[in-house]
């Protein structure tokens, strides 16, 4: 279940984004949209991390709980704004639904220091998430801070998802998709599927951004709506898949 919308990140980039589209222009300027979104995915994965956090722990299903209590509260937020955007609606809508045609190269160079510290800080703990696979109590006898472990991880994919976020918009899905495909082929040791599901996943959103620019010419469809048709299958495959395994 790794995907943004889970831990409300997705939904605290888009409020903070929408907020940036509101801002007077002679005031801020478009430039600052990326940050606030940015800033707005950061604040909602801490409030997050604040609500679900149990004593010293950090159970995953109090975190997903939380974080889907945090992104429909945002999102509903987000909503209003959107209403009431007037003649900024199309600009937010087009950001909501996610292009990589809004970033350019020079944004590019911003968030590729981010990208690259997250993922190798990821690629580090595959051991541990392998030890991890078998059962939270056991990792912890056999010598691995699962709270620790658990935390630096949620802080390197926060810091990955929301530079990215913040300049291409809200594409959704991805995360279901690719590790969830990737296990399925590969496996599920952590040392071939965190590298295989990182390139993976940039494969997809190109193919998916060639699909978009290319269905129905010269309009561009929104690079989420593509993901979104092809993850929600898959998703309802995933759920099947795992029900016929229960019985």
């Amino acid at each position: 279940m790794a995907d943004p919308y889970l831990i409300g990140l997705a939904q605290g980039a888009a409020l903070g984004a929408v907020v940036g589209f509101l801002l007077p222009w002679p005031l801020v300027g478009y430039s600052l949209i990326p940050l606030l979104a940015f800033l707005g995915a950061l604040l909602a994965v801490a409030a997050v991390y604040v609500i679900a956090r149990v004593g010293k722990t950090l159970p995953v299903t109090t975190t997903i709980l939380a974080g889907i209590a945090v992104g429909a509260f945002m999102a509903s937020i987000t909503s209003y704004l959107t209403i009431i955007s007037g003649d900024k609606l199309h600009g937010i809508i087009s950001w909501l639904l996610g292009r990589l045609s809004l970033g350019n190269w020079e944004q590019l160079a911003i968030v590729t220091p981010y990208v690259v510290v997250g993922v190798v800080i990821i690629w580090l703990y595959a051991r541990p998430l392998n030890v991890m696979q078998l059962d939270e109590e056991q990792a912890q006898q056999l010598g691995i801070n699962v709270e620790r472990v658990k935390l630096i991880l949620l802080a390197a994919a926060t810091l990955i998802t929301a530079a990215a976020v913040s300049f291409v918009g809200t594409i959704g899905f991805v995360g279901i998709i690719v590790p969830h495909a990737v296990r399925l082929i590969w496996g599920p040791d952590h040392r071939s599927l965190l590298p295989l599901s990182t390139f993976a996943g940039a494969s997809l959103l190109i193919l998916a951004d060639t699909a978009a620019r290319s269905v129905l010419p010269p309009t561009e469809i929104p690079v989420g709506v593509i993901t979104a048709f092809l993850g929600a299958p898959f998703f309802l495959y995933l759920l099947r898949r795992k029900k016929r395994s229960v019985f």
